[in-house]
């Protein structure tokens, strides 16, 4: 019997981000579905029940920090993988990201060859645990 995709829930305000790593996701046999505001991303949790999540850091409104602290408060998603994809590289920015609730951190300009390893590295180690 073949594995169901994995779904991925992609939080990003750009549209132009959103399409790009979309077509590189299907490409590969993910499911998305996309969301680009808090309110958006918490109903795309209730309908798809994601297999981990992509979230950006710099939105309006709620920032990513915020809202992946949020999600995590919610016992059936504290488990849930959570990516922090965003152009913030200073120092201390990926500490915050993992203080938030973030299971792990990809820098913006997304690398696309890398993407997908860095899914699949964060859901597997879901998995094992």
């Amino acid at each position: 019997m073949r594995e169901k995709p994995v779904m991925v829930l992609y939080v990003e305000d750009n549209y132009d981000n959103r399409v790009l790593i979309r077509r590189v996701l299907e490409a590969e046999g993910y499911e998305m579905c996309e969301a680009s505001t808090a309110n958006r991303a918490f109903e795309q949790l209730e309908a798809h029940d994601p297999d981990i999540i992509l979230m950006d850091i710099n939105m309006p409104e709620m920032d990513g920090y915020t809202l992946t602290a949020k999600i995590k408060e919610i016992p059936k998603y504290k488990e849930l993988p959570v990516i922090a994809v965003t152009a913030n590289v200073m120092r201390g920015d990926k500490e915050r990201s993992l203080k938030a609730g973030c299971d792990g951190y990809i820098q913006k300009p997304i690398d696309i060859d890398l993407l997908t390893e860095q899914i699949e590295r964060f859901r597997r180690k879901r998995i094992s645990n």
